[in-house]
């Protein structure tokens, strides 16, 4: 007998049957949600020792000169269209010029290829478009969004047939067709598995031929582009009573969620009603269909793709969910701090400007922080998409932590602008972003749901090297082939957390400093290397300490949602400071952003710690968690974030002009004429011009430039500035006003 076989026999068989009892049961659509799309940067933090090389010689996202041009003059164009207080207060919906050219220009089609009359732009172009439609206008950019997210263009590129592509996707990328897609009911928003809109498969009449079909009944809400949608994807279970699809008795009557293509101009089809978001005049709304029937080829892939729906919309949204709301949120984060760094400078209390207070610093410097760590993370994560990865995990990870952290931002810049921002109207440029939160938050997975459940209960079992293929053997009906697979599966896992604890142990107790550095990537700054160290030191040990979750939770831990959380948001950090130190790079190592990245490790390493103090005051086992802390961080939580001087060094960076400040905010839209941010950023400009002025005006303690003049303190051209620049300012703080009765409208249905 060899050694392997006594192994598989004596040690590994008692504990395949034990564990076999242990496991949960895995639905198919966990099996399917654990399936789709695949792991990259994620899998090496989760190996517990990330090859940074791997990281930085991934090619950074860049646009092509076709797609630079269309940010530059289409998109920008659409900018200049749309008018959120118009949309939002008095028309109810994007002008009919917006509408229009959103479809003359292909704006729908950015991810149809070009092949099928789509514009074909790569996953950084299509966010780069989302981020600058974003900072003009919530409405604008949810319109251009959803076509290109989880969509039926989306689903008909990966699945559908030759002649669905053929038919659809042109249609689709002209704008001659309005795609929207029905998944969520009343019944069933994050639990699919609960929908009760229901396919039949029957034989009917179709353009006067009788054909094989389905005959569908549904109720959806919260459907985007639902009321102006001229086909809709749809989301149902099918069920086959009268086995047509399959003639033998044995052929199963539920055959699963499925999708098609529906034309809303079908009898028995109810669409049109609309939802109000948020006071975020999208069109979005419910729709209804009773006993509508399609053809069988309307489905999506034909019938070779029928009770595979939960998998298809899996697969597609690994890839959407980590383009268009991080798009959104990067946008909103950059949008508030250039808005709000200009604001505290034009702004004056006690004769200076409100962003020289410390407390006012210190929301500043966040702000400016998030914003460079979001479109860090937004970039990576494209240029890991335009190389082919689907990656579900950091899709994940990307849709809640940036939809949160521009939520945060957000608050910090109403909270600095205060009245200016409260007080709704034209000149408000924060109001709509401060409403649209919400809709960040809950669509494309609730984040309660993401943070709680996707990130650590999905990425632990794609991203552990070991642990997905020792659930399948234990899934495996063929007894003996489930045994050996096992065996091999569970011995690797014990290798492999053998070598995640000495790394563990050996890279805590040194501080990091025997760890990875990243030089072995070539050409990396020595800045960045006592970074790199950080995060193979942590990396290693939330690898370890997610064994001895593993170990003495088992199946119990996706129970365990705060433990899961926690575990969640370190894997989340680790992704992000690695964005922030690959953006660094990749920029041309400016000296002058150091400060931002100094404050995102900081911050972000202190969150780490909290969260593994917060893990081992509550892992169920105590012994194991005390063991765990020793080896992993036997001097306990000593990281307390950003220090008071590093707040204020990034905080500065926003209340000035620099190149910083433009790299932050670059390819944002400022604004035109007399709006809200067009009339700041003149504001910022001339008190950035006339602050010499004001210096001299208050050494010499006169407040009146023209008494300044008189007395020979400033010349005339000099005083003509200085009241240019007070009209300037006196618009940049004023708020809008209207008639008492300005807002009475009659009652509406």
């Amino acid at each position: 007998m060899s050694l392997k076989t006594f192994r598989r026999d004596f040690i590994t068989k008692p504990l395949f049957g034990w564990a076999r009892k242990a496991l949960p049961a895995m639905s198919d659509t966990e099996r399917d949600a654990l399936e789709a799309g695949d792991v990259w940067w994620d899998a090496d933090l989760f190996s517990g020792n990330p090859d940074f090389a791997k990281l930085f010689k991934t090619p950074p996202a860049i646009l092509s000169s076709e797609e630079q041009a269309f940010l530059e003059g289409p998109v920008g164009h659409l900018c200049a269209l749309l008018d959120d207080w118009k949309i939002n207060w008095q028309d109810g919906d994007l002008s009919p010029e917006a509408w229009a050219y959103i479809k003359e220009q292909g704006f729908f089609g950015m991810i149809i290829p070009k092949e099928h009359g789509g514009l074909g732009f790569s996953a950084f172009a299509h966010s780069e478009v989302v981020r600058k439609i974003s900072s003009r206008s919530l409405v604008g950019a949810v319109t251009v969004m959803v076509p290109n997210s989880l969509g039926p263009g989306e689903l008909l590129m990966h699945y559908g047939t030759e002649a669905q592509r053929k038919h659809w996707l042109p249609r689709l990328a002209k704008g001659e067709e309005i795609p929207c897609f029905g998944l969520t009911s009343p019944e069933a928003g994050s639990d699919a598995a609960a929908m009760i809109d229901e396919g039949i498969v029957c034989r009917d009449t179709f353009d006067g031929k009788e054909v094989l079909g389905i005959r569908l009944t549904w109720h959806k809400r919260y459907i985007t582009l639902g009321p102006v949608a001229t086909v809709l994807g749809l989301a149902f279970k099918l069920r086959d009573p009268d086995h047509l699809l399959d003639e033998t008795e044995e052929g199963s009557e539920e055959i699963g969620i499925t999708v098609a293509l529906v034309p809303t101009d079908l009898p028995g089809i109810d669409i049109g009603r609309r939802h109000l978001p948020s006071m975020q005049m999208f069109q979005n709304g419910p729709n209804w269909g009773k006993d509508v029937f399609i053809p069988l080829d309307f489905v999506i892939g034909g019938q070779a793709q029928v009770g595979k729906g939960w998998k298809m919309l899996m697969g597609a949204l690994a890839a959407g969910r980590g383009i268009s709301l991080p798009s959104l949120s990067a946008a909103g984060a950059a949008f508030a701090a250039r808005t709000t760094g200009a604001y505290a400078r034009v702004r004056r209390q006690f004769n200076i400007p409100i962003g020289k207070f410390e407390g006012v610093q210190k929301l500043l410097g966040r702000m400016a922080a998030t914003a460079y760590q979001l479109d860090a993370a937004r970039a990576l994560t494209c240029a890991g998409l335009d190389e082919g990865h689907s990656p579900a995990v950091i899709s994940a990870i990307m849709k809640a932590h940036a939809t949160d952290r521009m939520r945060e931002s957000v608050v910090d810049a109403m909270d600095i602008h205060a009245g200016k921002a409260v007080i709704d109207g034209p000149s408000n440029y924060l109001g709509g972003l401060y409403r649209a939160i919400p809709v960040g938050i809950t669509v494309e997975g609730a984040n309660i749901l993401t943070r709680n459940l996707i990130i650590f209960g999905q990425g632990s079992i794609r991203c552990h090297p070991w642990l997905l293929q020792e659930m399948l053997a234990l899934q495996e009906t063929d007894d003996a082939k489930a045994l050996d697979d096992f065996d091999t599966a569970f011995w690797g896992h014990v290798g492999h957390s053998i070598a995640t604890l000495g790394r563990a142990w050996v890279r805590s107790w040194t501080g990091g400093r025997i760890a990875p550095d990243a030089s072995q990537a070539g050409n990396v700054a020595a800045a960045l290397t006592g970074h790199a160290k950080q995060l193979s030191r942590y990396a290693a040990a939330f690898a370890f300490v997610s064994d001895m979750a593993f170990l003495t939770l088992g199946g119990d831990l996706k129970r365990k949602e705060m433990l899961s959380a926690r575990f969640g948001d370190i894997l989340s950090e680790l992704y992000l400071l690695s964005a922030v130190l690959k953006r660094w790079q990749d920029e041309g190592k400016h000296a002058a952003d150091l400060p931002l990245v100094e404050y995102c490790m900081a911050a972000g390493l202190h969150t780490i710690e909290q969260r593994f103090e917060a893990i081992f005051a509550n892992l169920p086992n105590r012994v194991v968690a005390y063991a765990s802390k020793f080896i992993v961080a036997p001097l306990g939580s000593y990281r307390r974030g950003p220090s008071d001087d590093l707040s204020i060094a990034c905080a500065e960076l926003i209340l000035s002009p620099s190149p910083t400040r433009e790299r932050l905010t670059a390819n944002l839209y400022l604004g035109k004429d007399d709006d809200g941010v067009a009339v700041v950023e003149r504001a910022f400009a001339l008190v950035i011009e006339a602050d010499p002025l004001m210096r001299k005006l208050k050494d010499a303690e006169i407040d009146d430039a023209d008494t300044a003049v008189t007395k020979g303190i400033l010349t005339k051209d000099e005083a003509a500035l200085y009241h240019r620049m007070e009209q300037a300012v006196a618009a940049a703080i004023a708020v809008d006003d209207f008639e008492a009765g300005a807002f009475i409208r009659g009652v509406e249905s």
